[in-house]
């Protein structure tokens, strides 16, 4: 099969493809947010002195960035049906998603509150503060503001990788344009088309990612 590209049904194909493009906004916002909700617990448990908490916090993280998000995505759907827990492909997604980014994020966080010069905290507690009160008012919003480019870019990260989600037949933006590659036999129309979006959506936030880096490099807010 050579170039096939087809102007038409190029064409005719984006409205389609925007479809499933809402498919993969939707559930890279949802996980994202259930991602970082996820990475800053998984953060603080990492570098808990506690030593249930460290080893279960380093447990997650390193199990779930040592394994595929395609193993996850399909243990969520399939896997889970051995225990009697029969989750739609919306609900199953999300979790896959969620739980994945959520080591990542953890990660992120870990590096950004480690990145806090230790004497914040000591002089936080000299004043009477415990230590969740110091890490609540004056550590971790500071390394909030520090994470927010890596932050950018994973979400960068879940918007592609959310195109795995087409093996559970989420109907996102790959999914539509494989299927659009089966009923027209064409191959480079609708691929075309969902590399052109993904470009849409993914370029502007890399190159947020990146002012935000330099800004915050040079000290600012």
């Amino acid at each position: 099969m050579g170039f096939d590209f087809n102007i038409s049904l190029f064409m005719e194909s984006i409205p389609y493809l925007i479809n499933g493009a809402k498919y993969t906004i939707l559930f890279s916002l949802i996980s994202i947010v259930f991602g970082i909700l996820i990475g800053l617990f998984a953060s603080l448990m990492k570098i808990s002195k506690n030593p249930f908490f460290n080893i279960l916090g380093n447990l997650y993280i390193e199990i779930i960035r040592g394994t595929p998000l395609l193993l996850h995505i399909m243990i969520a759907y399939y896997g889970l049906v051995a225990f009697k827990i029969n989750l739609n492909y919306f609900t199953a997604g999300v979790l896959a998603l969620s739980i994945n980014s959520g080591a990542y994020c953890g990660e992120i966080f870990r590096a950004g509150i480690e990145s806090i010069e230790k004497g914040q905290m000591e002089a936080a507690r000299s004043v009477g503060m415990s230590y969740g009160e110091a890490m609540r008012f004056i550590i971790i919003p500071q390394a909030i503001k520090r994470v927010i480019p890596p932050l950018t870019n994973e979400f960068v990260a879940m918007l592609k990788d959310s195109s795995l989600l087409s093996i559970i037949a989420v109907p996102e933006l790959l999914r539509n344009a494989r299927q659009i590659m089966g009923t027209k036999a064409n191959v480079w129309s609708p691929f075309i088309g969902a590399a052109l979006i993904y470009l849409v959506l993914t370029l502007p936030l890399t190159r947020l990612a990146s002012v935000l880096e330099r800004r915050f490099a040079k000290g600012g807010v």
